[in-house]
């Protein structure tokens, strides 16, 4: 074994390799943001290629969510056991690999499972990420670089828009999976190369294949659900998965080595209502970049290129923003960071329900801005808040339980999008004599995304204090 490996909480981190750490952090928290919101802004090409209609397009978006949201908390857990670079490494190869795959596709089907399986690679990367960082960095200084790490992952989503419009316009929408081979490429070198050593507190403990088993498949069946519903299968499904859900809770009670430990449910306020707040957070903001892709190029007749220059004022907010909000935390209690956060996205939201045919491109832009800022506010403090709170052995798995929350908010945000497409215009193709439908559907979903995020205002503000008297984390 490496003879600085594996890190212990006593040890400082050598800075040559908290340099790498940080690089490699970095490069991950852009690439998976920036494959989505490219994604996002090439759906309506890749739909007329296809021949598909609304909702199997939102499966090319939803099979990466819940593939990855079914990876993240097994794969965290395996991070903590056998070494988080091992996972980190692995992630980098299959997303890279699975790049490829979609770039290559010849139908709708193949996509869509390229798109599951960089879902998985996805959430290898995802659930060892944050974790790496936190385990080098000391309570003092985790604030500025995870502020600096979500501030990485806005820039992605920024550029996402306007580098994947650019490139679906000119060169097709399969560049932008080519493009994204580079950074994959890179994060393997890097990883490989120079990343020394390995992190895994939780070494010798043994993994819970049935818990995650039975995890897997109630996430499953819930997004199948909802995609389904109003149909007896939808309602079926989505009574499974509580069924699921039921069933795995009890696995991990009566565990020896349980895949999730309740006893951060059950002790630990912060760490519950911390990760509420992202799951309610996300399910209410991340369907945004979709709808708004339909909008913009359906009902205004912008080109992807247009579009994506109108898609990175939220975004580009985050990213400007998010350091910042990150260095407040270390000083401020995140409750209030994020509870105020929350609240101006609720306003951003109530805003873009007012769209219309003839809405001015510009009101979209400052909408989404208002949004922009808002979610800066909320997400570094919130990371704060969860990677402190829990003591160092389970850092991979609080990683990956906040990616999990954000993942599972995202699928649930397209769940609620699909539903609503089904409900108001049936499983057809957005053409100009359904533009009318369609708009319902886009008005009724902000609002109910507003609805998510005022209660999402009140699940910020119940989790507590985060800082002792001393002003250290409770981590």
């Amino acid at each position: 074994m490496d003879p600085i490996a594996p890190a212990r909480p006593s040890e400082a981190t050598p800075p040559e390799v908290l340099r790498v750490i940080f690089q490699v952090a970095l490069i991950a928290a852009f690439v998976t943001p920036f494959m989505s919101s490219t994604i996002n802004i090439a759906l309506p090409t890749i739909g007329r290629e296809f021949d598909i209609d609304a909702v199997t397009l939102g499966w090319t978006a939803t099979a990466y969510l819940l593939a990855a949201a079914v990876g993240l908390i097994p794969f965290g857990r395996l991070a903590d056991i056998r070494g988080r670079k091992k996972i980190f490494l692995g992630g980098a190869i299959v997303y890279t690999a699975s790049s490829v795959l979609c770039a290559a596709a010849g139908s709708a089907a193949v996509l869509i499972a390229g798109r599951a399986l960089q879902g998985f690679g996805g959430a290898m990367i995802m659930s060892t990420g944050t974790a790496l960082l936190t385990s080098a960095y000391p309570p003092r200084e985790r604030g500025r670089v995870l502020g600096v790490n979500v501030a990485s992952t806005y820039l992605g989503l920024s550029l996402g828009p306007v580098i994947g419009g650019a490139l679906t316009q000119n060169f097709g929408w399969r560049s932008i999976f080519w493009l994204n081979v580079i950074p994959g490429l890179v994060l393997i070198l890097l990883t490989a190369a120079k990343l020394r050593g390995e992190w895994a507190d939780a070494e010798g403990e043994s993994f819970d294949a049935a818990g995650a088993v039975l995890l897997g498949l109630t996430l499953i069946l819930l997004m199948l659900g909802l995609s389904w519903l109003p149909r007896l299968p939808g309602a079926a499904a989505v009574v499974g998965a509580a069924v699921g859900l039921a069933a795995f809770l009890h696995r991990e009670r009566r565990a020896r080595a349980p895949l999730l430990d309740l006893d951060l449910f059950r002790r630990n306020a912060v760490f519950v209502f911390s990760n509420l707040a992202a799951l309610i957070n996300y399910s209410a903001t991340s369907a945004v970049g979709f709808l708004l892709s339909l909008y913009l190029q359906h009902i205004k007749g912008l080109s992807p290129q247009k579009a994506g220059f109108v898609l990175i004022a939220q975004p580009l907010l985050m990213a400007l923003f998010s350091p910042l909000a990150g260095r407040l935390s270390d000083r401020i209690e995140p409750r209030r960071l994020a509870s105020a956060g929350m609240g101006v996205s609720v306003l951003g939201l109530v805003l873009l329900s007012f769209l219309r045919t003839g809405t001015a491109v510009a009101f979209v832009a400052v909408s989404l801005s208002v949004l922009g800022f808002g979610f800066a506010l909320f997400s570094a403090p919130n990371t704060n808040a969860v990677m402190s709170s829990v003591e160092k052995k389970n850092l991979g798995i609080a990683s990956a339980m906040l990616g999990t929350m954000r993942l599972t908010g995202q699928m649930l945000s397209m769940g609620l999008t699909m539903l609503l497409f089904t409900a108001v215009m049936g499983r057809v193709r957005i053409t100009p004599d359904i533009h009318a439908r369609f708009l319902v559907a886009l008005r009724v979903g902000f609002l109910v995304f507003a609805a998510l995020c005022v209660a999402g205002v009140f699940a910020s503000l119940a989790r507590g204090r985060l800082r002792t008297k001393s002003g250290e984390g409770l981590g």
